[in-house]
């Protein structure tokens, strides 16, 4: 049937290319010929083009299955660009009144329209299913086909449903296309679509301008953010976050730091959402920062970095993401925030779920981790998850390559990881690997009864990290591989049983190091802009001095992350002090004028350049949420009722509230602490701050015995701070 068309030239009278991309023209030839087919297919490479053609060439009317609304209506608007007919195609979903139903169902039965896009949940429609079982069906195309399974980074239930619903409807070709899918999930998607005998086609998944950094994420991730970006003028960028009240928190401290960004989220109300997506698209607005609903279909071919404020829940989600930077082949640079901590907080959002699903979470999450935490080569990890080998040994665009660590030889480690695997029948995942290396008598180990075998024990000498890193580059060196049915169970591949044999050189590189980074570490202010030891301390001084002179803590006047960023910014203003993190217009007022002489003396006297394009503006208390918590207590609202109204924990709150008093604004909450706590209560804990050198809670626990809780003595704190300081 391919035989009768010239494509190249059907290719140009369509679309007006002059040429197929990649492996296009084979994927619509087999096609053509009523063949089912496989297609994986990175961001960009043209995989709309695939289904579009042949539905123009062939009899009847193709349908494509589409899990967005949004994407719907972008690619129909496109075909009608290219057709002189309007009905060549459409789009069926739950956005559709009835007479524009009747519309699309009669250009289908007149043969005008070529393409029909439909939402798997529209196709599930009994309606829906009795029209088209009487329509020529000429191939079903299923877009994002990860979206089948449950190991794919966006598994939607529906589209579980396909097949069956393919089956009732009638009989014709099936293309499946998904742009990212590690073995797993490919194995997933054939089996489910009932299409395991597909050709399948398989472009590279390298993409080799985009660079890729992951970096370790301090308390100053939000500076390092903005030094980037000033360093990036006029580029367009995307930020991803995982939360939506931290995409509105940065846009807003972007935009004080006259950074041109937006915000975008599933929350927002869809005109403010629309009018910011195209903001970007249309460059009014260089930065969108969003959650992973922005960007499936965004066609920006120019964007020149993407930044992941949190570690994605899966590599799958990274890569997707991340190939939304350089799509014209250009400058992208993608660069993620890590740190462990991020993980457990996702595997807390898992608790909750089914069981079955929290473990393939868990198993994604390890992959993340691994990639983070490896350091070789990103694109080499990258692409073997993808399932496919990357030859080169550095490749010159990554972190670890341009930052190589030095290699050890682990060849005897390689030889107890097989032998380890062997013993326990190739039946187990890498961390109950390490545990029968590193001798740990756990109750799993304990029932299996392994703590019995020879290996128990044998590689107690060195870390998990080391384990970890061994197993991992032995994954991509191919002596280890994953069993595709039950992900995670490590298996020896006959490379790695030919290994134990006639053991080689086996080197490795050792994990990079992302140690947790203390709350209050003045010493190191993360990025390039350390504190200033000298000034840190002259500060604490002068701060001392002044509560000695005042009758108050020093802590009351300002906090030790206030020093550390007046040690970091040199603020010599009023103003400029302002925009410190925890000083309020009133504090630096009352107590600002002898610091800001201090460290103007301090840059003057050492000729320091103080970096004023880098001043990190903290959005001062003007966030919608702080003046309503300011207003109900004014109204002598109970704060566990602010908190119930504003759908957050009691703990939350008062993180809110304790944010109010430490920036300088006085709140009177009397009212709610005489209706919970005894007078004596309240007094003991009030002498004690008085007193003491810290407003650490902890220490005051401690202080205070087992009588007292902690949201007393933070309530108590509140009061404080706030009569005595504000």
């Amino acid at each position: 049937m391919a035989g009768n068309y010239n494509l190249t030239s059907q290719l140009k009278k369509h679309f007006g290319f002059d040429k197929f991309k990649g492996n296009q023209e084979a994927i619509i030839i087999n096609l053509l010929n009523g063949n089912d087919t496989f297609v994986l297919m990175p961001t960009g490479g043209g995989k709309s083009l695939c289904y579009q053609l042949p539905s123009l060439l062939m009899e009847g009317t193709a349908i494509v299955i589409s899990p967005l609304i949004a994407l719907m209506k972008n690619q129909v608007d496109a075909m009608r660009h290219f057709s002189e007919e309007d009905g060549v195609a459409h789009f069926i979903n739950s956005s559709l009144n009835k007479s524009a139903i009747d519309q699309v169902k009669s250009d289908i039965v007149s043969g005008k329209t070529k393409l029909l896009y439909v939402a798997p949940e529209s196709l599930t429609k009994d309606e829906y299913v009795e029209f088209l079982r009487d329509v020529k069906i000429s191939f079903y195309a299923v877009d994002e086909a990860h979206c089948i399974s449950e190991w794919g980074h966006d598994f939607r239930p529906e589209y579980r449903r396909i097949r069956p619903i393919i089956n009732e409807i009638g009989k014709a070709p099936v293309i499946a296309l998904t742009a990212t899918a590690t073995p797993k999930v490919q194995h997933d998607i054939q089996k489910n679509l009932g299409m395991v005998d597909a050709q399948v086609f398989k472009s590279s998944f390298n993409r080799p301008n985009l660079y890729y950094e992951v970096r370790s994420k301090t308390n100053n991730v939000d500076k390092d953010i903005i030094k980037f970006i000033k360093n990036n003028t006029a580029k367009s960028g995307i930020i991803y976050c995982l939360s939506r009240k931290k995409v509105e928190e940065l846009a807003e401290i972007l935009q004080a730091n006259e950074i041109n960004a937006r915000a975008y989220h599933a929350g927002m109300d869809s005109a403010t959402r629309t009018q910011n997506q195209d903001d970007f698209l249309m460059e009014k607005t260089d930065v969108i920062v969003a959650t992973i609903a922005f960007g499936m279909g965004i066609d920006k071919p120019d964007v020149r970095y993407v930044i992941h404020y949190d570690i994605p829940k899966s590599l799958e989600g990274y890569y997707q993401e991340t190939g939304r930077a350089g799509r014209d082949g250009g400058e992208g640079r993608c660069i993620t925030f890590y740190t462990n901590k991020d993980l457990q907080k996702l595997e807390k959002f898992m608790q909750g779920k089914p069981v079955a699903e929290q473990e393939i979470g868990k198993q994604l999450l390890l992959e993340t981790a691994a990639y983070a935490e490896s350091s070789i080569c990103r694109r080499k990890s990258l692409l073997h998850y993808f399932g496919e080998e990357y030859l080169e040994e550095n490749c010159g665009n990554c972190d670890n390559c341009l930052n190589p660590k030095k290699q050890v030889e682990a060849q005897e480690l390689l030889c107890a990881a097989i032998e380890a695997i062997i013993a326990v029948k190739e039946n187990f995942k890498t961390d109950y690997i390490i545990d029968i290396l590193q001798g740990r008598e756990t109750s799993e180990v304990q029932a299996q009864m392994h703590d019995e075998l020879e290996v128990f024990g044998s590689g107690m000498g060195e870390e998990d990290k080391v384990w970890n890193a061994v197993i991992r580059q032995a994954l991509i060196g191919g002596y280890l591989s994953k069993d595709v049915e039950h992900y995670g169970i490590l298996k020896v591949t006959s490379a790695g049983h030919k290994f134990l044999k006639k053991p080689q050189p086996f080197k490795i590189t050792e994990d990079n190091d992302f140690e947790e980074v203390e709350e209050e570490t003045p010493a190191r202010g993360g990025g390039s802009c350390a504190v200033d030891p000298a000034l840190y301390s002259m500060l604490k001084d002068l701060r001392k001095k002044m509560s000695k002179k005042l009758g108050v803590p020093p802590y009351v006047i300002f906090q030790d992350p206030s020093l550390e960023a007046m040690a970091t910014i040199y603020p010599v203003t009023l103003e400029e002090l302002q925009n410190i993190p925890g000083v309020g217009a009133g504090k630096a007022k009352r107590y600002g004028s002898e610091f800001c002489v201090l460290i103007k003396k301090h840059c003057e006297e050492n000729e320091i350049e103080r970096p004023e394009d880098l001043r990190v503006r903290t959005v001062a208390n003007k966030s919608k949420m702080k003046v309503s918590i300011i207003q109900a207590v004014d109204r002598k609202v109970a704060l566990d009722d602010i908190a119930l109204s504003k759908g957050i924990e009691f703990g939350d709150l008062l993180e809110e509230v304790e944010a109010i008093v430490y920036s300088g604004t006085k709140l009177n909450i009397d009212y709610f602490l005489n209706e919970i706590m005894d007078e004596d209560h309240l007094l003991d804990i009030y002498d004690y701050f008085k007193e003491s050198t810290t407003d650490k809670i902890d220490d005051a626990l401690e202080e205070l015995g087992p009588d007292f809780t902690e949201d007393e003595v933070r309530l108590v704190r509140i009061k404080f701070i706030s009569e005595m300081a504000n």
